[in-house]
């Protein structure tokens, strides 16, 4: 599947801290070790509607983790999937009259247009789940022979994968089986479905059905289960276990747990990623942006309005990225006179030395990508920059180069 064009990310000279993220399965803040070769595995969209602000602050969160890491040198290996085949768009697609492929295709080209337009770095493989339908079969048929997968009994022999397939399931969300239970009927599962082993048990092959797109396996035509894609194709074209498992944190579960168990039951290994990171959820009007209730800020439609992208990158930095927070006119607002005071300070002959602040918005990115400590420091520079002025004719470039490197904010 194409990408998007990626903005040119300057060299700032010097070297901050090695990275340290908040990890789920381990409930706290430590080092990312990852080597030469930093590799992410990122969920990305069902195209079934456009980008919105919810969307756009999880890739900014490992945009920055991106940034983070060209900065300390890093060659990345950032894989990204798109679900183009799944209930959600298919029900649109029916709903709206429109083949499940065209509305695919258009909503993943807005998708791209509205992340190249917030210059988010796009990952060097991007992939839909219909591209990579003989890596799920394959992955499918392991976990049938090893006994990890089974067969449903009836009219539709779905393939499920057992919950119990490996001993360490639910380590990652640390949800006891109650929590786990509602999660997975809130979000896709089908826990009282007759016939299955476990309620827990999750969906790896869906038969097909009359009217639905179905592509041919040893175990029937059907369609990929939604957890089981990511699987296959983080361990196709990343090879070994990840150095981040990332997404929002409604994926946590189910999406999240199952996607690891269904890689370590192949691999027999005991941790698929070595770092699961989630970044929080963002509200419009006192309730969580989601599709399902309609209270969808979106990109495209800012955009439209002459909002520039990068106000927006700067709103969504203004919390922190493991935070639930709510977007608001106050928010876009702060965030234009940010940019304002920032571009002002840039544009002056010369400024206050440059080497502290890079070396603390450095360090604070580092701690865990605490923007708001980051943003303080650059508006104390700013401040002190637009106020006494300073000796320094390097300072102002410099420091609109490391915010362009490392917030991706182009002044």
């Amino acid at each position: 599947m194409q990408t998007w064009s990626s903005a040119q990310v300057p060299v700032v000279p010097g070297r901050g801290p090695e990275l340290r993220l908040y990890d789920t399965a381990d409930r706290q803040v430590r080092p990312v070790a990852a080597g030469a070769k930093a590799s992410m595995y990122v969920c990305g969209i069902t195209p079934y509607d456009a980008t919105h602000l919810g969307h756009a602050a999880t890739y900014l969160a490992f945009d920055l983790v991106y940034r983070q890491w060209l900065d300390l040198g890093h060659d990345v290996h950032y894989v990204q999937n798109v679900t183009d085949v799944d209930d959600p768009l298919l029900a649109r697609a029916e709903r709206d009259g429109i083949d499940w492929r065209v509305l695919g295709d258009r909503e993943v080209a807005l998708f791209r247009e509205d992340m190249a337009a917030l210059r988010v770095l796009p990952p060097r493989e991007y992939v839909g789940a219909t591209e990579a339908i003989a890596e799920v079969v394959e992955l499918v048929e392991k976990m049938l022979a090893s006994g990890a997968a089974y067969v449903l009994d009836g009219d539709h022999p779905d393939v499920y994968y057992r919950a119990d397939a490996t001993p360490q399931f639910g380590y990652e969300s640390g949800y006891d089986r109650e929590t786990m239970l509602r999660l997975s009927e809130e979000r896709g599962g089908d826990p009282h479905r007759p016939g299955k082993s476990d309620e827990l048990d999750a969906l790896l092959w869906r038969a097909a059905r009359p009217g639905e797109p179905s592509w041919p396996s040893p175990f029937g035509a059907g369609r990929p289960g939604w957890h089981v894609e990511c699987a296959a194709i983080a361990l196709s074209r990343i090879g070994t276990g990840p150095d981040i498992q990332g997404g929002g944190a409604d994926l946590i579960f189910p999406h999240h747990e199952f996607t690891a168990a269904h890689a370590e039951c192949v691999r027999v290994e005991r941790r698929f990623a070595r770092h699961y990171v989630h970044a929080g959820m963002i509200g419009w009007d006192g309730h969580k942006m989601s599709k399902s209730r309609g209270n969808l800020v979106l990109v495209s439609k800012l955009r439209e309005q002459g909002v520039e992208p990068s106000a927006i990158r700067l709103g969504l930095l203004s919390g922190h990225y493991r935070a639930d927070r709510f977007w608001s006119p106050q928010v876009l607002d702060d965030a234009n006179a940010r940019l304002h005071r920032w571009r002002s300070a840039a544009a002056l002959p010369a400024g206050p030395d440059a080497t502290d602040v890079i070396a603390r918005l450095r360090q604070y990115l580092a701690d865990d990508l605490n923007t708001p400590k980051a943003l303080a420091a650059l508006d104390g520079w700013a401040a002190d920059a637009l106020q006494y002025g300073g000796h320094d004719t390097a300072a102002p470039k410099l420091v609109a180069t490391a915010i362009d490197a490392l917030l991706g904010v182009d002044l």
